[in-house]
């Protein structure tokens, strides 16, 4: 029994797969907001949907229940589908967006990569976000994942060496590596301070397209990321302000950045950092108070 419908057959020219899915790792909400940034500003239109009731466990994500004056309108149920558009220099692009699935990972990435062969996908690119000891004063440090020596070391990212539990973007990475398929994961670091889900990193989604669009050679739009990015920094900045644990602990994360950058190398060593459960907090609690001001 196949895991999708496949809606329409497109005729595309060499397209790049962007693989955003939700239930992993994003710091910041910084993949999340980066595609939605892509889909306010590119055309987009389904090309498959994939089978929700087999691959998603509605208990652990639920559908949203539309009520008005206590009359049930509808439910929109959380789905995946893979979308196609193109770039504002006319490539072509797929889009594989939704939830991430709970059952089926092997036959589901399978399927993802049978469908990328067939639509003669050249790369898979997957965006993500984690948090990090770095500071918000900084530019946002990358790194990657990939499916080959060669293409981990032409991206000129921040490559590290560890075990980490796997989201099923990387299933799909390793399976193009198998096929052939390049496939890269972009992540972006975030600051540990600032890293819920209360408090959207913009920075860290701008950060993602800008990449998105160098190792895909592509052409995206940004939308309204660069004013939003400098107002979240505007806002952190007064929120640690009068602080001084906060401005020492801020201080202590930018003098190991430079250090390091000056040294040519981007990972974070792993000696001890302050305590930055209490900055966290009132931070986020800041940002959130503050709603869309700045």
């Amino acid at each position: 029994m196949a895991l999708y419908d496949l809606h329409d057959q497109p005729a595309l020219d060499s397209p790049v797969l962007v693989v955003v899915l939700e239930g992993w790792i994003d710091a910041g909400f910084a993949a999340g907001t980066a595609v939605a940034t892509l889909l306010e500003n590119l055309d987009t239109y389904p090309v498959a949907t994939f089978d929700a009731d087999t691959l998603l466990d509605h208990r652990a994500r639920r559908p949203v229940l539309h009520l008005v004056e206590g009359v049930n309108t509808g439910l929109s149920w959380p789905g995946i589908e893979l979308r196609a558009a193109t770039d504002e220099a006319g490539n072509d692009l797929l889009l594989l967006l939704g939830a991430e699935p709970d059952h089926q990972w092997r036959s589901f990435t399978e399927a993802v990569v049978e469908l990328a062969q067939d639509l003669g996908v050249r790369m898979v690119v997957g965006l993500g976000a984690y948090p990090a000891t770095v500071p918000h004063t900084r530019p946002v440090t990358m790194s990657v994942t990939a499916s080959t020596d060669e293409l981990a070391a032409v991206s000129g990212l921040l490559r590290g060496s560890l075990d980490v539990p796997a989201g099923v973007q990387a299933a799909i990475e390793a399976r193009c590596s198998e096929l052939d398929l390049p496939a890269v994961g972009l992540w972006a670091q975030v600051p540990h301070y600032v890293s819920g889900e209360m408090a959207p990193y913009p920075a860290a989604a701008l950060a993602l397209i800008e990449q998105l669009e160098r190792t895909g050679a592509l052409r995206l739009p940004k939308g309204q990321l660069a004013g939003e990015a400098e107002r979240t920094r505007h806002r952190i900045d007064a929120a640690m302000a009068n602080n001084a644990d906060h401005l020492n602990l801020l201080h202590t994360l930018e003098q190991r950045h430079d250090e390091q950058l000056a040294a040519g190398a981007a990972e974070a060593a792993d000696g001890p950092l302050p305590s930055a459960d209490e900055l966290a907090a009132e931070v986020e609690r800041f940002l959130r108070d503050q709603g869309t001001e700045g």
